[in-house]
């Protein structure tokens, strides 16, 4: 069964949706620190703590998705989701939000889930268009919702956020239950065999080697910025609160819906060419943040090229790795995505670090070493494959 426009539609407002639960946290953690009498860095552990649980829940849940049948796995997964956020909503203890921001990001792996569904169910010849108009839903629910924090936070306060991504995330559940197709698995064994998989595939199969690696960099940058961005705009010379840095996720949106522009290149031509110039124009983004941080409009115009690079790559890369193995595609965005949020968190983290250490600017020369660091794989394995 091939996809209509609208189940690709309704695919990407639910992982749109569901994504931004990982997001909300970001605009809030001044209000964060300031309930619990904690330092901005402290309450910036909300961030990283949720990518985390992202990344152990893509390597932990997403794999099941070609052993069981995937609707019922992402009704029950975004079930636990909604429990989390009430737990977030309500905790009177740090510990506590911490955990549930952990559990938060583990239960939101559902578009993880549904993009590999989406490839299944698609032509190949509008594969990469099906994964770009997904992955838009997919990046403007985590642009957007820093946007809708913002603003909730300000006027209602951060918990507020948190019961209406729980609310937000029981509709979805009903949507999810009426509208998606079931699918049959494909992969027969034990979980012990499935994730044992894992490693087979990463031998296996260079270029999820090389996507893996290179998007492992990509959201490093990706998410030291975006924690670090709320820090940056809470002091001088901007000293904005929550509802005007929560707006800066709309400027990010602008680079989002180029998503299915490179997927549609990327049908007609060599995904991988998309990878390189994202790789630049990453590069060049960080080089504006480092001299132009103060000024406001060149500051926004180096937003859109981040975005815009990101999406470069990490659209071209999932192409290409749905491309290898249809019988493995969830195993496959396993590994990629895996990498990609485990890079994420530990941007977040390190950028923290940065930022108690010697601030913006060190935070920049670190995100242009990581581009620089993706660049040289990027190099590194085309000359290799040529040699050999």
């Amino acid at each position: 069964m091939e996809l209509k426009k609208s189940d690709v539609i309704i695919m990407a407002l639910a992982t749109g949706f569901i994504v931004a639960n990982i997001y909300y946290c970001q605009p809030l953690i001044v209000l964060i620190a300031k309930d619990f009498h904690i330092s901005s860095a402290q309450a910036g552990h909300t961030s990283y703590l949720t990518q985390a649980g992202y990344a152990a829940g893509l390597l932990f849940l997403v794999p099941l998705g070609d052993m069981f049948e995937r609707k019922k796995q992402i009704i029950l997964t975004t079930i636990l989701a909604v429990i989390a956020l009430i737990c977030a909503a309500i905790a009177t203890k740090f510990w506590v939000l911490e955990l549930a921001c952990f559990i938060i990001g583990f239960s939101s792996v559902v578009p993880q889930l549904i993009l590999p569904l989406a490839a299944q169910l698609s032509a190949p010849k509008n594969r990469g268009k099906v994964i770009g108009i997904v992955m838009s839903g997919l990046l403007i629910g985590i642009l957007v919702s820093r946007t809708v924090s913002g603003f909730v936070g300000d006027l209602y306060g951060w918990r507020t956020m948190f019961w209406i991504a729980a609310c937000i995330c029981t509709i979805i559940i009903g949507l999810i239950y009426y509208r998606f197709p079931k699918n049959h698995p494909t992969f027969t064994g034990g979980y012990k065999k499935l994730m044992g998989s894992l490693t087979t595939l990463i031998k296996k199969e260079p270029v999820l080697r090389e996507s893996s690696i290179i998007n492992f960099f990509v959201f490093m940058i990706f998410g030291t910025f975006w924690t670090n961005m709320v820090l940056l705009l809470a002091q001088q010379p901007y000293s904005f609160e929550s509802d005007k840095i929560g707006l800066f996720g709309l400027v990010g949106a602008v680079g989002a819906f180029t998503a299915p522009l490179i997927g549609s290149v990327g049908d007609k031509a060599n995904p991988r060419i998309a990878v390189g110039y994202g790789l630049i124009i990453l590069f060049i983004s960080q080089v504006i943040f480092y001299f132009f941080s103060a000024k406001l409009f060149v500051f926004i115009g180096g937003i859109i090229l981040l975005e815009m690079g990101q999406q470069a790559v990490h659209v071209s890369n999932q192409t290409r790795v749905y491309a290898l193995d249809p019988a493995a595609r969830n195993r496959l965005n396993t590994v990629l995505m895996t990498m990609s949020f485990i890079g994420a968190s530990l941007g977040s983290a390190i950028g923290l670090a940065l930022w108690e250490w010697q601030g913006w600017q060190s935070i920049c020369i670190a995100s242009a070493i990581m581009a620089l660091c993706a660049v040289f794989v990027y190099l590194f394995t085309y000359k290799k494959r040529v040699k050999a």
